[in-house]
This record gives C-alpha cells, structure tokens and sequence, in this order.
C-alpha cells in the first residue's frame, strides 16, 4: 500500500512539473491547440464565393497555380505552397525567389498566350484585375477566383483563409492570422497611452502633384493603430498642397524606401523646409509591407509603430 502511495505520489509530481514548464509556453500552447482544434481539410469539389459575387466551383486540389497579384503570391508562399505556382506577375517580388517563377506581365495585361501555356489548374486574382481580363481568361477555359478584402486587418485575414482553403492548407493559413492577430494586439497595446505625434504619410510629390492618404484609408487606420496622428486628415481623393502640409509642419514623415524617395524629398521644394526634415524626422518604410493585403501587413504595422514610438519597443 505504502509502495502504491509512493509511486502515485511521484506520477502527480510528475504531471505538475510538467504544467508548470506547459504554462511558460502558455500563449503559444493556445495558439496552435486553436488551430488543429477548429480547423479540417478542404473537401473537393469546393465552391467558393470570390469578391466579384461569383461562385466558382474547384473540382480538385489545385496542383498548378498562377498568381496575378503581389499579396496572393505572397500568401502562396507564406503557406508553403510556393511548389504549386506556374506564374506571377511583374510586380510579385516577394519572397525574393518569387522572381525565378515564370512572369505572365502586369496586373491589368497579362500575357494571356503565357497563361494558357502554363496550364494552370487555376488563376487567382486580387485587386487591380478588370472584369474583361476575366472574361477573356474563362473563354480561354480557364479557371479564375477572384479574392480581395476590404481594405482592414479583416479584409486581409479573409483572404489569407481562403487561399489556404483552396490550397487545402486551412491549419497553416488560420496559424498565420491568428499570428497576425497577437502581433497586432501585442503592438496596439505597446503604443497605447504613448501620445499621438503628427504624421505625414508621402504617397507622391514633386513635379507629378502630391498626394497622401486622407481620412478612412487604411494607411490612415494604420497610422491611427501605430499611434499617430494622421495630419492629412483633410485629404480629398489622395491628393493635397504643399502649402497645407507646410502649414501643418507633421512631426514625423514617412516616405517609401524605394525610387531614391528619402534623398529626393530632402532636395524637393517645400518639403526640405519642414521641419520634420530638417531634424532627421524623415523616415522611410517598405510601404509594400502596408499597400499589399498580405501575411506581412502585421509586420508593416510595426515597423510604422517604431518610426513613430520607437521608445515603445526598446
């Protein structure tokens, strides 16, 4: 009896220790029980509902895809799905090796010779894709979902699943929001009570106009979330004057990383006289990160939260 007592004093030992050092990886633990718990494989044939209203049906697994948008190639291959596409457009350029897949040309002309050639199972679309494009894509016989969200943290997590859906990947995409979703709450809660500094966000400038997100754009929600004050507010239609932002002097600018912006902006009239730019509070930012609706738009929202509450994040 004595021994019996013993051993079962040991086991329940035993099953603590392991709670306790469980519970350090709690979160974690959570996340993926969520997961594997609420989440099955697809079932083929598959209809879907696609942003166009239109119901397509998926008889099989697609096993050759061709992507024509940055975000949905970008998903592809955050789901591990990269072996699945034939084609991409001019602009998917992330991951990197994106590259080496097969173009099929831009968002609004892509080579249609190129796509029949290809033989994809199915064509996924996304924002910037005109409905006579469709039109000539199925009576070429081809196959073509069409998935853009609204523009929000929702919207994107939308599209995110439903890629993983047809993918047959549901676990790994409801694994990427729901990463999506903690990073988002973990950087909303670091900037909270932090203040709002005026922001200005660059879209263009110079000799072809200036324009900026405005009020109820995504960049001005994210901005919003990241703990700034969108001082283009007032914006109609992306476009705004060079006299406005003057006027208002945001403490902080933000410019694209990309086509030389940040040396263009400190010699271009006007905005080399903010004081913003003059303090070095010019900041640039890979805005692919915040304009695609992808698995990195999370990532985006940080990175604008450090530039504007760096001390938030040390």
């Amino acid at each position: 009896m004595f021994k019996s007592k013993k051993i079962l004093s040991i086991l329940l030992s035993l099953i603590l220790i392991f709670c306790l050092s469980a519970c350090t990886n709690k979160d974690k633990k959570q996340i993926e029980n969520k997961v594997t718990e609420t989440v099955t494989e697809t079932k083929f044939p598959l209809t879907v509902k696609d942003s166009y209203g239109r119901e397509v049906t998926i008889e099989k697994e697609p096993s050759k895809v061709i992507s024509i948008a940055p975000n949905i190639t970008e998903t592809i291959y955050a789901l591990g799905k990269e072996n699945k596409l034939v084609g991409r457009t001019d602009y998917c350029d992330y991951p990197a090796q994106a590259k080496n897949v097969t173009s099929i040309g831009g968002l609004q002309d892509p080579n249609m010779e190129k796509i029949v050639e290809l033989k994809p199972d199915l064509v996924i679309a996304s924002t910037h894709f005109k409905k006579d494009v469709l039109k000539k894509l199925e009576d070429l016989g081809l196959k073509v979902v069409v998935l853009y969200g609204e523009e929000s943290f929702e919207g994107a997590y939308n599209t995110i699943q439903k890629v993983g859906e047809i993918l047959n990947v549901q676990p790994k995409a409801k694994q990427i929001v729901t990463n999506m979703q903690v990073k988002v709450d973990d950087i909303k809660s670091k900037v909270a009570n932090k203040g709002t500094p005026s922001v200005y966000y660059v879209i263009g400038f110079g000799k072809t106009g200036d324009f900026t997100a405005g009020k109820d754009t995504f960049i001005d929600k994210m901005i919003t979330m990241a703990g700034g004050k969108n001082v283009a507010e007032d914006a109609v239609g992306w476009k705004y004057s060079i006299e406005k932002l003057l006027e208002k002097n945001p403490e902080i600018v933000i410019c694209s990383k990309y086509f030389d912006s940040k040396k263009n902006i400190k010699q271009t009239n006007g905005y080399k006289d903010l004081d913003a730019v003059k303090k070095d509070k010019l900041y640039e930012i890979d805005n692919n990160m915040l304009d695609r609706q992808g698995p990195r738009l999370a990532d985006g929202l940080e990175a604008l939260a450090k530039i504007i509450h760096p001390e938030a994040f040390k």
